[in-house]
């Protein structure tokens, strides 16, 4: 509601144009004794706990709610109205155990004096209240004992901030409070529009100064060859000649040889052609860490070269070069959508089991819940804000019902999106209490959590000390049991199940990977995947390999057949810059079919890459800042992109 005060300036001005005095007496006079204090979350949240209910206000405690009961009753959402029936109830409750603690029992009884009739007409088990001035402790009765509790009040307090964080923020927004955010929009767009022709035109002056550049190079170069034809042609007769009485004496008195050149550079245009009967075998071994192994070439039949094979390995394309980001072709769009609801970078996105929702957390403690389809009800569409930094986001797998949020402080929530609350806030023990990672079972009801202790470093990976695994039932919401990682084991930053839920894969920042089976609790196998700290972990398509994404920017495809073999690697080390894996960590997503590999990027673009393929990969529509987050729609060829640019954006590959 930050546009309120310019909608009312054009109310106002409106009024006094058509000569609606009287109407405009009427609206200033409302406006200064305004109950719903504008709509503003925070004065209304203060108005409730800090005004109202610590001084006993009950008759404008009842009328606040009695006014937006009026504000709600046109609109076509009944539960809306619902809700905030309930609400109601539980904050008169609240009223009534406050006063109690307070040792104002008469308060209690003015306030069922004054509503007794209305609140047991309502018929929400009020009866038993009217007794709670005459019980010595009701602290300790059975019926009253929750109300008293620090976890039911804070739940409260979330609840409430939630509701009217939606209802005036998000679905109820009237046309009128748009029409300033729809003016700033047109003028931000205005700027974008400007800016991007400035850097068109220079971009435009570039390529005619770079085409010049080259048709120079290519005329040289056609001059250069022109004159090397003419000195071969010269000297063709006698080199034959010279290389046809090598052979013959050859042939005479030892059978041919086979030549081998270590440490060699060659030209490959000095072998171009030579005498018949010749069949010269050059094997070049280079010390070059760029090739996986050696470069073989040979000269067959006519003395022409028949093959030239070069096995590379890293940030290289066919033709030898080395292959940045520019070189990739730009995937192909059918369509795409931004989000433009954070305030701060984002930290984590993903789609929900079914693929309808996103949620989306930004630095600022803020995770929204959302859809990127017109089609696609917006019941589930939600701010929920958890007051510290979010650090891990996981969907529950079989209803696709709850969403699990790990955070900075050792939180752990678990938001209901058809109730559109929090059914559980959890905590890690004090010891470790950054979450940096949260997997459900895709079939039990539990989930895994990777907390960690805080280390002594600046940077991401050096504030991270030592790691807990810890499995939490989703029915009872209690922890179970501990996974063993052995005496002060590095902190685990990624998890992976894999399809059945019996397997759980664990990444760690001095670069192991650990294997666990969850049936029985243990630790099964690990192994040494990287020189440096592992930011990111997945189980391929098959179950039969495994995906790893080191902060040096290494991608390894692991075999689970043949463990400690490498089935397929990249070098994403351009991508994965270190100054971006200080701030935050590095994850790769994969689609539905396990062919293409999407990776986080320090730059504005992200690559995608085909998994066991020989293309050089491609590379997304840019944003404006380094992709902190990435994730592949369940079962289309969709996927997202956080940026530190605070926005998220959903593409559909064509």
């Amino acid at each position: 509601m930050e546009n309120m005060q310019y909608a009312e300036e054009l109310v106002r001005e409106f009024l006094v144009f058509r000569g609606f005095t009287n109407t405009l007496q009427a609206f200033d006079s409302e406006l200064s004794t305004d109950i719903g204090k504008g709509f503003q979350v925070d004065k209304i949240m203060d108005l409730i706990f800090s005004v109202y209910v610590p001084k006993f206000q009950a008759e404008k405690l009842v009328g606040l709610f009695s006014f937006f009961k009026q504000c709600l009753s046109s609109s076509s959402e009944t539960v809306l109205l619902t809700t905030l029936s309930k609400l109601e109830v539980s904050i008169l409750r609240y009223y009534v155990v406050s006063a109690i603690q307070s040792g104002r029992r008469d308060k209690v009884l003015e306030f069922f004096g004054m509503n007794g009739n209305d609140l047991l007409q309502r018929g929400q088990d009020w009866a038993a209240w009217f007794a709670i001035p005459y019980v010595k402790k009701p602290n300790s009765d059975p019926e009253f004992r929750i109300y008293f509790s620090k976890e039911w009040y804070e739940a409260l307090r979330l609840s409430v901030r939630n509701f009217f964080s939606e209802i005036f923020n998000g679905t109820r927004m009237p046309a009128l409070l748009k029409i300033n955010s729809e003016k700033t929009t047109v003028n931000r767009l205005k700027k974008d529009i400007k800016q991007l022709n400035l850097k068109l035109s220079e971009l435009q002056a570039l390529l005619e100064e770079k085409d010049g550049q080259l048709w120079q190079l290519r005329s040289n170069a056609s001059s250069l060859v022109d004159a090397s034809t003419e000195e071969t042609k010269s000297s063709s007769s006698v080199v034959y000649e010279e290389n046809r009485l090598i052979s013959k004496d050859s042939r005479e008195t030892c059978p041919p040889a086979t030549f081998q050149i270590g440490e060699a550079e060659v030209n490959q245009d000095w072998i171009v052609a030579g005498p018949a009967g010749i069949r010269p075998e050059i094997n070049i071994s280079k010390s070059d860490p760029n090739l996986s192994s050696q470069s073989s070439l040979r000269a067959g039949d006519g003395g022409t070269a028949d093959s030239i094979q070069l096995f590379q390995d890293g940030p290289y394309n066919e033709n030898g070069r080395e292959s940045h980001v520019e070189d990739f072709p730009e995937v192909k769009v059918d369509f795409q959508e931004t989000f433009l609801g954070h305030t701060s970078p984002i930290t984590r996105c993903s789609f929900s089991a079914s693929g309808n929702n996103i949620a989306s957390a930004s630095e600022d403690g803020t995770v929204r819940i959302w859809t990127y389809d017109s089609s696609t009800p917006a019941s589930r569409n939600a701010t929920i804000y958890c007051g510290a930094k979010i650090m891990s986001l996981d969907w529950e797998c079989k209803s696709d019902r709850l969403l699990l949020i790990g955070t900075a402080d050792g939180g752990i929530k678990a938001w209901n999106v058809d109730a559109k609350r929090v059914v559980c806030d959890l905590n890690t023990s004090e010891a470790f209490p950054s979450v940096l990672d949260i997997k459900c079972s895709p079939v039990e009801p539990i989930f895994v959590s990777a907390a960690a202790s805080k280390g002594h470093g600046s940077s991401h990976l050096d504030s991270l000390g030592f790691a807990s695994l810890t499995v939490w039932n989703m029915k009872t919401w209690k922890a179970m049991t501990v996974l063993p990682l052995g005496k002060d084991p590095p902190a685990i930053t990624s998890l992976s199940f894999n399809h059945n839920g019996k397997i759980l894969a664990a990444a760690a920042t001095d670069g192991m990977i650990h294997m666990f089976d969850m049936s029985a609790g243990l630790q099964i196998t690990g192994w040494p995947a990287h020189d440096s700290a592992i930011s990111s972990i997945l189980f391929g398509p098959d179950e039969t390999s495994i995906f790893s994404l080191g902060v040096d920017g290494k991608v390894l495809e692991w075999s689970l057949q043949n463990q400690g073999q490498i089935l397929w690697s990249r070098n994403c080390s351009r991508f994965c810059d270190p100054e971006s894996s200080k701030n935050c960590r590095h994850e790769m997503a994969l689609d539905a079919n396990g062919r293409r590999l999407l990776v986080t990027s320090g730059s504005v673009r992200a690559p995608i890459y085909q998994v066991r393929g020989h293309a050089i990969g491609l590379r997304t529509l840019p944003h404006s800042a380094a992709i902190t987050t990435v994730d592949w729609h369940p079962t289309l060829p969709l996927f997202v992109t956080g940026s530190a640019d605070n926005s998220v954006r959903v593409t559909s590959m064509s």
